[in-house]
């Protein structure tokens, strides 16, 4: 797995553990080994975005599966175009991607499971009905989120491109929970997360611990060359997600400002929030992968960030 010590990594390397799997964690090294040996996997020491040192380091990897769950967000929130985090990301999501699909060939691996998310099916207004796999994902729009909407399509067109592997792609809505919602907690905290005064769109939203369980369903039972919507029960508009969360961890609510300024302040973030509204479908996942969230709505998984980022 790429990505075994981020947000999502983390508790998917416990549960592909306990579903029975070994678990080989790609990392950088340092601190990052350390983090995979503790919970029980092995680290492999390479840089993804580095063809020769990856396929190297793995020179003797005899692997069933490859997993990707690289990005670059943990220092660097998306809130612009052009942020180091967001641009890292989308170099993950083609080079990486690219070097992680010729690693699984390599390995000898039958299936490859990638990251992706509801975004790539487009930052606009989607409208009242929910939207399934089956509305059209990673058309280039031609404005601003090309690059966004881009690497998303490029991530899972290198998961459909090699015969003899089966390739999935996850959909993920915004991940929250212990060790993903930190971002949000210290910026609610501090006051720093503000919301439009004229309301958000809707958005689809994934407790890790269920994305974590939704990957290894997708790993043991998802169909080859599909994609998957991994998201709760109930999407939710931002303004009605952060005030939930900041009453959640004891702070204030966000503070309320005119759409124009949030633009100018976090371009990306507010267009997530302001022009994007989408009702994400997550009944393919549920009868195809015999998964079900644990926590079907926020209401239910913000009481697992409660003491989060004291």
């Amino acid at each position: 797995m790429a990505g075994a010590t981020g947000a999502i990594g983390r508790p998917l390397v416990t549960a592909l553990q306990q579903s029975g799997h070994q678990v080989y964690g790609l990392t950088r090294g340092g601190r990052g080994a350390e983090v995979i040996r503790a919970l029980g996997g092995t680290p492999l020491v390479a840089n993804v975005m580095d063809r020769q040192d990856l396929l190297h380091a793995t020179e003797r990897l005899s692997a069933d599966a490859v997993i990707h769950q690289l990005t670059a967000y943990r220092h660097s929130p998306p809130t612009h175009y052009h942020s180091p985090g967001l641009l890292r990301t989308n170099a993950l999501r083609a080079t990486g991607s690219r070097n992680l699909v010729e690693l699984a060939e390599r390995a000898g691996a039958t299936r490859y499971v990638t990251q992706s998310l509801i975004l790539g099916y487009g930052i606009r207004d989607h409208g009242p009905g929910p939207v399934t796999e089956a509305a059209p994902f990673g058309r280039i729009p031609g404005d601003v989120n090309d690059s966004v909407i881009g690497s998303l399509h490029e991530a899972e067109s290198y998961a459909w491109r090699v015969s003899g592997i089966d390739g999935i792609a996850l959909r993920y809505g915004l991940f929250y929970g212990p060790g993903a919602s930190d971002t949000f907690v210290r910026a609610l905290k501090a006051r720093l997360l503000p919301v439009a005064s004229s309301g958000t769109g809707y958005i689809g939203w994934t407790h890790v611990e269920d994305a974590a369980a939704a990957t290894v369903a997708a790993l043991e039972h998802g169909r080859g060359g599909q994609a998957y919507n991994i998201v709760d029960d109930e999407p939710v508009t931002w303004d009605t997600m952060f005030d939930a969360m900041a009453a959640t961890v004891g702070a204030r609510p966000p503070l309320r400002m005119p759409g124009r300024l949030l633009r100018l302040g976090s371009p990306l973030a507010a267009a997530q929030m302001l022009d994007l509204s989408i009702r994400p479908a997550n009944a393919k996942a549920k009868s195809e992968l015999g998964w079900k969230p644990t926590y079907p709505t926020y209401r239910e998984g913000l009481p697992t960030i409660a003491n989060a980022v004291h």
